[in-house]
């Protein structure tokens, strides 16, 4: 079942065009839990899709860093992530489709050249970037900024992350709708008024979009 956000609308309208909105970042940078903030708060034609990857890593997907390994793995993510947005633009009835990593994502974990992974999976790098309307890029954190591995599928180190997360903004480069943030701090309310012990991780855009 696709998750859907759960506010009541107004439009009205049973059926929508929708539109894939992808939400990337490296390792630790609160993607899930930042969707998870938006699914309780935008209306119920929101879908937000859960990461491709770690549905197949949590299924038992073996998560090796041989290259051999990562050369299997990315291309049934990269097929697992193209099913679930076809699967969601599908229903109909989603204006907007949240999307917990993209197709593009790939390329900073995949072994060869990008290209290469392009043409196994049949598609080009330009199709790809165009079935996006916009990327929002969050930046892992330093181990001094907050970087941790609470999250059991989390198993790099903080200078990995960072690399990822670069290889990952160079992944996107050229899209016309893709802003990047920087990380801030805010809390959760109970009765309307902040709650230190409800603390969060959150982003804010640090500028308009940019196709840098």
């Amino acid at each position: 079942m696709i998750a859907t956000a759960s506010q009541a609308c107004a439009c009205n309208v049973a059926d929508h065009s929708g539109r894939l909105i992808v939400l990337t970042g490296g390792p630790g940078v609160g993607k899930t839990a930042v969707l998870e903030v938006l699914r309780k708060a935008l209306c119920r034609h929101v879908a937000v899709l859960a990461e491709a990857a770690s549905i197949l890593f949590r299924g038992g997907f073996p998560r090796e860093e041989s290259e051999a390994a990562r050369q299997a793995v990315q291309p049934t993510i990269f097929y697992a992530q193209r099913q679930l947005e076809e699967l969601a633009l599908s229903e109909g009835h989603h204006a907007v489709v949240l999307c917990d990593r993209g197709t593009v994502d790939g390329v900073a974990y995949w072994a060869g050249d990008e290209a290469s992974l392009f043409t196994q999976m049949a598609t080009t790098r330009d199709q790809e970037l165009a079935r996006y309307a916009a990327v929002i890029h969050l930046r892992s954190p330093s181990a001094e900024r907050g970087y941790d591995h609470v999250n059991p599928a989390r198993i790099e180190t903080a200078e990995q992350a960072r690399r990822i997360d670069d290889a990952i903004e160079n992944a996107w480069r050229g899209h016309p709708n893709r802003a990047s943030s920087t990380r801030v701090r805010i809390f959760s309310t109970r009765h309307g008024r902040p709650s230190n012990a409800s603390a969060k991780s959150s982003y804010v855009l640090s500028g308009a979009p940019s196709s840098a």
